[in-house]
């Protein structure tokens, strides 16, 4: 599992493969350093398994599933990405839970200043939608965020200033494509409850 609390911002430095299956090479020295081939770490939200690491580099395989629900796929060369190992036991929990399973790909819709921060206006897809709570959690390009304001076809989250320097949202504009990933524990309750 994951906190959505980005630990770096890695660069994609190969890209190989289509649409049976993605190998991805990241620069991500502070993170290779402590990661060992099998170990789970989320780049941009995507739970993906270490299968080699080297000279401060991690590859990976992102199968057709991750490459449908995700924009992995649209990531090239040089692009910088959100880089997450998996929680280890002790480790304090800074976010929400997050598993690294992305629900599908948002648009952002809007970047407006605020304060010393930044809103983004995000458009989920429909079926999105109805998991998000005003003031509950969701996690956008791996990074664990709360919704400030809803409506019938969008969200807002409000960005800090160092979140705007940590991560790659600091840099995303209207248009951009992201991935989301909503809180599992609405989509256990959803499926528990009824049919009505």
């Amino acid at each position: 599992m994951f906190t959505g609390i980005v630990k770096e911002r890695g660069r994609l430095v190969r890209r190989e493969g289509g649409a049976d299956g993605v190998r991805l090479e990241v620069e991500a020295p502070r993170t290779a350093a402590a990661t060992a081939v099998g170990d789970s770490v989320a780049l941009d939200g995507c739970c993906l398994t270490a299968t080699e690491v080297a000279d401060g580099r991690i590859a990976f395989h992102a199968v057709p599933e991750t490459i449908r629900r995700s924009t992995l796929d649209r990531l090239s060369p040089g692009e910088e990405l959100n880089v997450e190992p998996a929680l280890r036991a002790g480790e304090p929990l800074g976010g929400h839970y997050v598993q690294g399973h992305v629900d599908g790909v948002g648009r952002v819709a809007a970047v407006e200043p605020e304060g010393e921060g930044r809103r983004l206006t995000i458009e989920p897809p429909p079926e999105l939608l109805r998991y998000c709570v005003e003031k509950g959690s969701i996690a956008v390009d791996g990074v664990s965020l709360t919704i400030a304001t809803l409506d019938d076809r969008a969200f807002d989250v409000a960005l800090v200033p160092h979140t705007l320097e940590t991560t790659t949202l600091g840099r995303v504009r209207p248009g951009d494509e992201v991935n989301l990933e909503a809180d599992v524990l609405a989509k256990y309750v959803e499926r528990l409850l009824p049919a009505g």
